[in-house]
């Protein structure tokens, strides 16, 4: 089975130009772009960036405590 997480870009033209953008599921995905092609691969690395520090702050909680981590996967 392919694994396939989807999540919801919204984006929105800014009266200055470009526009803002930010991923609906997760809370502080947030970016903006001079065009909507920036803004969507700006996006893209936002939501890289949070997840790979939030899977760091997650670890870091759980030092010195008896865990089990394993990846979980979701099909469309």
């Amino acid at each position: 089975m392919e694994a396939s997480l989807k999540f919801t870009a919204v984006f929105e033209p800014v009266a200055e130009g470009g526009y803002s953008a930010y991923v609906e599921e997760i809370p502080g995905v947030n970016t903006q772009g001079e065009t909507l092609e920036e803004a969507r691969e700006n996006l893209r690395e936002a939501l890289e960036m949070v997840l790979e520090v939030r899977r760091g702050l997650a670890e870091e909680q759980q030092v010195g405590r008896v865990v089990i981590r394993e990846a979980i996967q979701l099909a469309a």
